[in-house]
């Protein structure tokens, strides 16, 4: 059944945003990184280097090393990537404080919610299966979900459409950049939280409101509404 004109969407980011993801992410960098050669990556440095997608997280960890390899290295160790990182995707991550509160409270008044990651579709899908919340997304999109990743607009304006969204009743709720620019893009307010993989702060990009909690959210969207 399609949600009511007056239905509000919130269109979620994944990682940095719903979910604390950097140690399994960093720990399946290093595994990488280190089966192929390289030296591992501080955990400090996660907030520069997450946010853009597994394979924008390895070519980001080489050029911190100054490495350059082949386009088909690439390939192999985002593979490699991949199969691990699904073998342990919740091992350390966790939905931060106040989702679950925040997705309650907002259903209760008809909201309907969706995701869209730059993180591959399969993986988004079975982290959110694994904390317990894939079934409180309408729709989820993966940087391969339509073939393009964002910043480009067109992943958000589709997971509008297919979460049976109105683009005049939805907004971004994002924690980068990335998420700040694809929502300028397709013409939707968006919220920033102030807690995630940015390494700049996130009050730079201008988001249309920041929260530091998930219990300010439901307040934050009615401004909006």
């Amino acid at each position: 059944m399609s949600p009511s004109p007056n239905t509000i969407l919130h269109v979620f980011d994944l990682d940095g945003t719903l979910a604390d993801t950097a140690g399994d992410l960093m720990a399946s960098l290093d595994y990488v990184m280190v089966h192929q050669g390289f030296a591992a990556t501080p955990m400090e440095d996660s907030r520069a280097l997450l946010g853009a997608g597994a394979r924008a997280l390895i070519l980001r960890a080489l050029a911190a090393q100054g490495a350059s390899v082949s386009d088909a290295k690439i390939e192999e160790m985002f593979q490699l990537f991949l199969s691990y990182y699904e073998s342990r995707i919740a091992d350390d991550s966790r939905l931060y404080p106040g989702v679950i509160e925040a997705l309650d409270a907002l259903s209760v008044r008809g909201d309907v919610f969706a995701v869209c990651t730059n993180k591959i579709e399969r993986p988004a899908r079975l982290l959110l299966e694994k904390l317990g919340v894939a079934d409180r997304f309408a729709f989820i999109c993966g940087q391969d979900t339509f073939g393009v990743a964002k910043p480009d607009p067109i992943p958000l304006l589709r997971t509008i459409e297919a979460a049976h969204g109105q683009k005049t009743r939805a907004l971004m709720i994002g924690d980068s950049k990335t998420d700040i620019a694809t929502a300028r893009a397709a013409g939707v307010p968006v919220i920033a939280v102030d807690f995630g993989y940015t390494d700049r702060p996130i009050e730079e990009f201008s988001p249309d409101r920041i929260i530091s909690h998930f219990s300010e959210l439901p307040e934050a969207v009615e401004e909006f509404f």
